[in-house]
């Protein structure tokens, strides 16, 4: 019961994200869960996490901004036409 609060709450706190920050915490979040699986092989599950978690945190914002500016992009256009 306590996940499924902590899971809808953190669905709620993500609605009013622009799409950078959904993709940092998205990419963060699966960065520390793959990290922390695959630093659990060799006893090192945290640091694992923390390294996962650093690096799917930036390659979400990557993406992400990406995505920002290509729909800004779209918006543009569409507005000046």
């Amino acid at each position: 019961m306590e996940k499924m609060l902590i899971v809808f709450l953190s669905c709620l706190v993500l609605l009013g994200c622009t799409t950078t920050q959904k993709g940092t915490t998205a990419g963060a979040v699966t960065g520390a869960a793959v990290g922390g699986i695959i630093g659990h092989q060799s006893g090192h599950g945290g640091e694992g996490a923390a390294i996962g978690g650093v690096i799917g945190g930036l390659g979400g914002y990557i993406i992400g901004d990406k995505i920002e500016e290509r729909q800004e992009e779209k918006d543009s256009e569409n507005t000046s036409q």
